[in-house]
């Protein structure tokens, strides 16, 4: 794929992000059937479903692909059915919802909640512990990739690359303990309902009106201090992450196996900040000193099976300094990457 030097607007932002690699396109020429998406109405869910589908026609194919969520932005709903998903409201925490859910050949599971959690901590617990059981109930037998995050990990020392699918699952803060029963959940339903499942432990996807990069740069131009406490972090393009999402289905097993999805490098902190100095014009303030450790993960076993990312680092960097300066879009929801205490 030709990228370009800068993104002009949301049109074509969302074209790359819904673009497919050729490996995606291959994967689903193999398939067929539908692949229901469950949660598919959170930030990541129309790039997800907007490069399988993508994936599917360029494939050839007449798989069919059901959006499922709450829908409380009817916009969001609305904007899945034009790319041409089916969507069904549902509830996960409703028995009569999941029972009531069509069968699927394929199931991408995205339900979960972050922001917030502290002080609703028994909501957070209830999707992420009860949720995934049911799921897995009611579709005994059929693979599944299921989101979870890179928080499940405890800060890892810098220089050590990261935490890898094997180390320790002993984080901090209800949301990353809540993620680490999710976790379990999978790996027990999986084996009592002989779903195949890949677990996927996403690191910071970045979009350019939301994401790690997008707090920097919007920091770096108003003037804000750059918290330097998380001194390192990992990146990915958002379109990249759902493509290894949904590549992820040729490596589900029982029980579930976990595969630690983002970008290949680790990356100062500092650095960005006076990158996107460089490209604002403006001279970044930072605060406070880096620690010696950080929430990191290691994807060296994705970027084995995937290969790199397809939209590198410092392209990820040239466009969202571009996007900011022109005054484009932001969700307005920080990702908070720089709490080290995981309460969010």
């Amino acid at each position: 794929m030709n990228l370009p030097d800068v993104i002009q607007d949301e049109d074509q932002l969302d074209d790359l992000l819904h673009s497919p690699s050729d490996s995606l396109v291959a994967s689903e020429r193999a398939r067929s059937g539908r692949t229901i998406v469950i949660g598919a109405g959170g930030k990541m869910g129309r790039s997800l479903v907007g490069r399988l589908l993508r994936a599917i026609d360029a494939a050839g194919s007449s798989a069919e692909v059901v959006c499922v969520s709450r829908f409380g932005d009817e916009n969001t709903e609305r904007a899945l059915e034009s790319l041409g998903a089916k969507t069904i409201r549902a509830d996960v925490l409703e028995p009569d919802d999941v029972d009531s859910l069509p069968d699927a050949d394929r199931v991408v599971y995205m339900a979960g909640r972050k922001f917030g959690t502290t002080g609703s901590e028994p909501d957070t617990w209830a999707l992420s512990a009860l949720a995934p059981a049911a799921i897995c109930r009611r579709f005994a037998g059929i693979p599944i990739v299921a989101l979870s995050t890179g928080s499940v990990y405890d800060l890892t020392p810098v220089e050590s690359g990261g935490s890898v699918e094997e180390s320790p699952i002993e984080p901090r803060g209800e949301y990353a303990n809540g993620a680490v029963a999710r976790e379990r959940i999978l790996q027990w339903a999986s084996r009592t309902y002989e779903c195949p499942i890949c677990t996927i432990r996403l690191f910071y996807a970045n979009d350019l009106r939301y994401g790690v990069l997008r707090d920097i740069a919007d920091s770096v131009a108003a003037g804000d201090p750059v918290d330097l406490a998380m001194g390192s972090v990992n990146l990915i393009w958002q379109g990249d992450a759902a493509d290894q999402c949904l590549r992820a289905f040729d490596y589900a097993t029982i029980p579930a196996t976990a595969l630690n999805v983002t970008g290949p490098e680790t990356i100062s902190v500092r650095y960005l900040g006076e990158r996107f100095g460089e490209l604002l014009g403006k001279k970044p303030v930072f605060d406070g000193v880096e620690s010696r450790d950080a929430l990191l993960g290691n994807a060296s076993r994705a970027a084995g099976l995937f290969g790199y990312p397809g939209v590198p680092l410092d392209t990820m960097i040239r466009w969202t300094a571009a996007w900011v300066a022109a005054g484009g879009r932001g969700l307005g929801k920080p990702t908070l990457w720089e709490r080290r205490d995981g309460r969010y």
